[in-house]
């Protein structure tokens, strides 16, 4: 087996990379498609039209809905919520996923809620508890409710210097920041 399955988890899709682990009690429909060397923990839903890059951790109690794209490299903490639907009413049958777009490299707090149809740019940094309503800049660390900028972070998650005007990232993007 190309990746490791608890038994206690109910696995439908046949798109889950190379040397990534589902642990008990996650359950991932047929047409979600999981990169290489993720971890999804215990307590995971991820639904058919869901879209994870590799290296991807995904902490224990998520769902994750339709309409989700997570890029490489991005670190979900414990029972973050993830939306999909801008207009929520039940049984809507004109119901489109939004777009949730969360891209290489960031990491999203425990507790934290995205609103449907955001961006969250690469390296960024969602507090624990943070509800986000608005795209997020790359690098851009934000926290409360609702969200905002607090500060820029690096790669690592470390606080870039106030006085800094522009920022080359490892991925060779230069991003204007404190503005």
């Amino acid at each position: 087996m190309k990746y490791f399955c608890h038994k206690l988890s109910d696995v439908q899709s046949e798109n889950i990379g190379k040397k990534t682990t589902i642990w008990q009690f996650a359950v991932i429909l047929k047409g979600a498609k999981i990169g290489d060397n993720c971890n999804i923990n215990s307590h995971v839903f991820i639904e058919n039209d869901v879209l994870i890059g590799n290296n991807v951790t995904i902490k224990c109690g998520n769902f994750i809905w339709d309409g989700v794209r997570i890029e490489d490299n991005v670190q979900i903490g414990p029972n973050v919520t993830l939306t999909n639907d801008k207009y929520p009413r039940a049984k809507n049958p004109n119901f489109i996923p939004s777009v949730l777009t969360i891209k290489y490299g960031s990491s999203i707090g425990g507790g934290a809620i995205l609103t449907p149809g955001l961006i969250i740019g690469e390296f960024s940094l969602i507090a624990a508890g943070a509800v986000v309503t608005k795209n997020v800049p790359p690098h851009a660390l934000v926290m409360g409710n609702p969200s905002r900028i607090v500060a820029y972070v690096d790669e690592f998650g470390k606080k870039i210097p106030i006085e800094t005007k522009e920022f080359t990232n490892k991925l060779g993007n230069t991003f204007n920041i404190n503005e």
